[in-house]
């Protein structure tokens, strides 16, 4: 499947402009930890603008999202993407992540958020503004941004990269996509 294909059929699940961006920042995210640890760019970029395909469908329900992405994409992209979609919500399941690919789908759509959290404290509430001293700095502030996993943000470390250099990587992606994610 082809990005703007990707795109298309993300667009027609998934009607919230806010999660559409999230998808967004998340494949910018993907697509430069593949970079990073040499994987197929295109392949960890549509995992990351797919990931939350089945989030309308499943009215949030984390028992069953990632879980209803098989049906809507089978056939239609590598069955190891899909694969990673439905380990970013392990937990739903009792799994435990192993791989690196789903580990570093789980962080890099986790620190998304993270990221924009930080950038909308900001004053001009753009994502230019934020550093990576931020981004480690809030990390052990426990009561900002509290509903996102600190933990999910660092199984980085299973897909082998160090925090700091997640967090380098990750807010690099998301400020050279900054146009597409209106901040």
């Amino acid at each position: 499947m082809e990005r703007e294909e990707a795109l298309n059929l993300l667009k027609q699940h998934v009607k919230s402009e806010a999660m559409i961006k999230h998808c967004l920042a998340s494949e910018a995210i993907l697509r430069g930890l593949a970079r990073e640890l040499k994987q197929d760019e295109n392949k960890w970029g549509l995992a990351g603008l797919l990931h939350d395909i089945d989030v309308e469908i499943t009215g949030g329900d984390m028992n069953r999202h990632a879980f209803e992405t098989r049906p809507l994409l089978d056939g239609k992209v590598d069955a190891e993407i899909i694969d990673a979609i439905e380990m970013h919500n392990a937990e739903a399941k009792g799994k435990t992540r192993e791989k690196v690919f789903d580990a570093a789908l789980t962080a890099g759509e986790t620190i998304s958020g993270f990221i924009t959290a930080i950038a909308l404290v900001y004053p001009d509430k753009k994502v230019g503004s934020v550093k990576v001293k931020s981004i480690t700095k809030r990390m052990k502030e426990t009561r900002f941004a509290a509903g996102v996993s600190r933990e999910k943000i660092l199984e980085c470390e299973k897909a082998g990269i160090p925090f700091e250099r997640f967090a380098e990587i990750a807010l690099k992606a998301m400020q050279d996509a900054a146009p597409s994610l209106g901040l």
